[in-house]
């Protein structure tokens, strides 16, 4: 139906030759052209809404009718005074507030055009997500159907269709927005590129980086045989590096780091010039696979090519490094982040101190932890989980568990069943059994279940105390908890 409307409204106003955006907007008739015939009540009120003072106008109006307008009326009216569009959403408003006109999609169209000929965008933009509630949540294709069809006869602006699939998008309205999409390119009316990269990447999200693949090449005229082979297709625009970072970022989530590389190579293909983001993301693909090297000269290409790292390139150099125990190569990219002038975020404090962690420097991993905490950074959980650990490697036990205890009071840290067992694994092992059955105690109340780690520190730390009666009533609760584990 909205495919049939839309081909009839943009057929009549073609050449020949494909249809273009600026040409979409100029076939609409003049501004000030008015209908032929014009009923009492519509010439009335578009006197008293145009030659009335603001403040005696609306009061005047209400009581010469106070049973209001039907939308049809309503939208009649407001084409009459289209060149003040202020007036339009003003008497919009009004009829609203005060339930004068059951507005339906034609009057809400109305508006929304005569408010995008004026460039008010924003608001058009929230009209049209009233319009979207106004038919059905689930049907946006209706509102859009309702906008071809009074485009021409409001002289609308183009970019009205992009604030309808923006609507979409924000409501995650992935199926509509596609729709759309693909009926505008079909006339050779390509959307404004800030919503195809919008729609790509929320389809990466959602459907994964292959969906939003697809999508991509179906936008620019990558695979022409998706739409009608009787349409000619014509890519009106290009691909940005917005465009291409979206994909990559995509198929890094989704872990597929050759497709990252592919799309790399195709922006160099399009001679588009990637940003620091760009190279953030297939620096982090390399790391992610501990191909340090290779990012290593994706970085200094970077830097030949005069693209200034951000604290995003820092930040996933430092992570690479540490990931794979090289802390002196992260020290260097840190103190390089400090001279630059880039500010150090809570993933570089991050990094750091589970590098440290992971090569036992933990009195460096522990000044940087307080130097992020007086910085009012707060560490992740998988941070807190590696310092913990640490200082239990380094016996130093009592002090992981005042470094949880701070944690949970300074900024709601909520302790992890990692960072449980490796307290309760330490106590155990020093011998301070009261200390570590008060933490088993909270462990429980926190919803966490023992396990056979959490037992066996237990039984080791009472058979070393010589108590074989305990050690042995702990391993038939052991085999009865894991029998009953098994069972359900």
């Amino acid at each position: 139906m909205a495919f049939q409307i839309l081909k009839r409204t943009l057929s009549s106003a073609r050449k020949p030759k494909p249809l273009s955006v600026s040409r979409f907007s100029s076939s609409s008739p003049p501004s000030d052209q008015a209908p032929s015939q014009t009923s009492p009540l519509i010439s009335d009120v578009v006197s008293i809404l145009t030659h009335q003072r603001s403040k005696s106008r609306w009061s005047y109006l209400h009581s010469l009718y106070p049973n209001g307008f039907n939308p049809d009326d309503f939208s009649k009216i407001a084409l009459h005074i289209k060149n003040n569009p202020r007036l339009v959403l003003a008497f919009f408003l009004w009829t609203q507030r005060k339930s004068l006109c059951n507005h339906n999609l034609l009057s809400h169209s109305t508006v929304i055009h005569i408010l995008a000929r004026a460039r008010l965008r924003s608001q058009a933009y929230d009209l049209i997500r009233a319009a979207i509630r106004v038919s059905d949540e689930s049907e946006p294709l209706k509102v859009f159907e309702s906008l071809v069809k009074t485009y021409r006869q409001c002289g609308s602006a183009p970019f009205v269709f992009d604030l309808l699939v923006k609507a979409c998008l924000e409501s995650k309205k992935i199926d509509p927005s596609i729709q759309i999409v693909r009926m505008l390119l079909s006339r050779g009316i390509s959307p404004g590129l800030s919503i195809c990269n919008a729609l790509i990447r929320l389809l990466s999200q959602r459907r994964g980086a292959y969906a939003g693949y697809e999508i991509y090449r179906e936008i620019f005229g990558l695979d022409c045989d998706v739409l009608d082979k009787k349409v000619k297709r014509v890519a009106r625009i290009s691909p940005s590096v917005q465009t291409f970072n979206a994909l990559m970022l995509g198929f890094y989530q989704d872990g597929v780091v050759e497709k990252v590389k592919e799309i790399w190579d195709q922006m160099a293909g399009l001679n588009c010039c990637p940003n620091g983001y760009s190279y953030s993301i297939l620096m982090a693909a390399y790391c992610e696979e501990d191909r340090m090297s290779e990012a290593e000269e994706l970085w200094e290409e970077m830097r030949a090519k005069s693209v200034v790292p951000d604290v995003v390139a820092y930040n996933t150099m430092i992570g690479g490094f540490c990931k794979i125990g090289e802390i002196e190569m992260a020290e260097e990219f840190f103190k390089e982040m400090g001279l630059s002038g880039v500010e150090s975020t809570c993933a570089t404090y991050d990094h750091l101190i589970i590098g440290y962690c992971k090569t036992g420097n933990i009195d460096s991993a522990m000044l940087l932890y307080k130097d992020m905490l007086r910085k009012d950074f707060r560490p992740e959980c998988s941070t807190m989980d590696a310092l913990i650990q640490g200082l239990c490697d380094e016996s130093r036990v009592l002090e992981a568990l005042n470094v949880m205890r701070g944690a949970t009071v300074d900024f709601g840290f909520c302790s992890t069943e990692k960072s449980y067992e490796t307290l309760i694994r330490g106590l155990c092992e020093d011998e301070k059994l009261e200390e570590a059955l008060k933490l088993q105690a909270e462990m429980v109340g926190k919803g966490f279940k023992p396990n056979s780690e959490v037992y066996h520190a237990f039984i080791s730390a009472y058979m070393k105390q010589g108590n074989k009666e305990v050690a042995e009533r702990l391993k038939i609760e052991m085999l009865d908890a894991q029998m009953c584990g098994n069972g359900d």
